[in-house]
């Protein structure tokens, strides 16, 4: 079967290919052999993330001078969730690292705050999570009710979020918080850098999930806690500007890991029907299978397509808000119909653990919640509309 990377070549260049042969070979030598005992163990080792910075997986887009790739340009970064989609190891977290935390030091930090932070952060010396989530707001980010208030050169900031991937990892936690009051609901926001071992800061249980075991999700505790001014990203008030700017690529990620695994799902159902036999002759020899799976292998195809297409805009800066919402509704929404009918195909066998399908069918189902739920997407997109 013709793959959809071979399909789409013309997204990406010879450079970018060979990064992905680089990438692969990464997870298949220190990622792969291992992701078992990280599942029973709830979290990757941090050695991981300093192992990919060294092998240049980490930051592309941060600068030489601090010891970065250099090179902004997004088609290195689906690659990667494209190549830990392929592996079936979505548990980690080095999109969430590169493509949601990274971009916003790139934009907001001052020379001062580069220089301190993104030399670790490329090396994976540093490892970034984001705090938006709040146990009562969801993905309401304008319901967001943590406060920060200034007191001579620290910002004292309390509240609670949950949720939050790289959690346990994480040595720096950007955390959206409410610095003044205001009337508008979404005003007042700014994003303070937290860092490991801050007094105050405390992190719960590392959460127990349905799926994405590998993935350290924990809940994360501010009470009095003391931020250095300095620790400000960007401007006092601007946090909901800045985390509305940085959602579409954050979808964009998403939808490219979608649509990764929804192929990756169609090809092993593929190869087990192929070997598989019942009454005599292989289940590929049933006209119910192949019809499945021909449609199967159609929605993975269409939907890659248009991600693909929302990938180049993305690259020549034209990607809007409701076409990033589209392509993470239109994968997610695939990869959850498509996995689900490979699985099928298992029978018995697609609900045991050691097979790689039933993985893939438990770490689907999240892609559909975070980074904005189906039912937000479609709002964003119904607002596009004029509805």
């Amino acid at each position: 079967m013709t793959t959809m990377n071979e399909q789409s070549a013309p997204v990406y260049e010879p450079e970018h290919e060979a990064f992905r042969d680089s990438f692969r070979r990464f997870l298949e030598e220190y990622v792969v052999p291992h992701y078992e005992d990280w599942q029973r163990d709830g979290i990757i080792p941090r050695s991981v993330f300093t192992q990919a910075g060294a092998h240049g997986f980490l930051g592309m887009a941060v600068p030489e001078e601090y010891g970065g790739g250099g090179v902004d340009d997004f088609r290195f970064n689906a690659i990667l969730a494209e190549e830990v989609a392929r592996a079936g190891v979505m548990s980690f977290g080095i999109n969430l690292h590169n493509d949601i935390c990274v971009p916003y030091f790139l934009r907001y930090s001052p020379p001062e705050q580069a220089r301190r932070w993104l030399p670790g952060l490329a090396s994976g010396e540093l490892i970034a999570a984001i705090a938006m989530t709040e146990p009562g707001t969801g993905s309401d980010l304008a319901g967001i009710a943590a406060t920060a208030r200034l007191d001579g050169d620290n910002y004292v900031l309390n509240g609670s979020k949950t949720f939050i991937s790289n959690g346990i990892n994480a040595d720096l936690v950007i955390v959206a918080a409410r610095t003044e009051k205001t009337d508008s609901r979404h005003g007042g926001l700014s994003l303070l850098v937290v860092e490991r071992d801050t007094p105050g800061f405390t992190r719960g249980r590392n959460l127990a999930k349905i799926g994405m075991h590998a993935q350290d999700t924990a809940e994360l505790s501010f009470d009095e806690v003391r931020v250095p001014a300095e620790n400000l990203l960007g401007e006092a008030g601007a946090g909901f500007t800045y985390l509305v700017s940085n959602l579409p690529q954050e979808r964009l990620t998403i939808a490219v890991a979608s649509a990764e695994a929804a192929a990756r799902a169609v090809e092993l159902a593929s190869s087990y029907v192929r070997e598989r036999t019942a009454f005599g002759r292989p289940l590929s020899a049933n006209q119910n299978t192949r019809f499945t799976l021909a449609d199967a292998h159609v929605q993975a195809e269409v939907v890659r397509s248009f991600v693909y297409d929302c990938l180049r805009a993305h690259v020549d800066g034209s990607l809007s808000a409701d076409r990033a919402a589209m392509a993470k509704l239109a994968a997610t929404e695939v990869q959850g119909r498509v996995v689900d009918r490979c699985l099928q195909m298992f029978g018995g066998y697609g609900y045991m653990e050691e097979y790689p399908i039933s993985r893939a069918y438990v770490d689907a189902r999240v892609q559909r919640i975070y980074g904005g739920t189906s039912e937000i997407m479609k709002e964003i997109i119904g607002k596009s509309m004029g509805l």
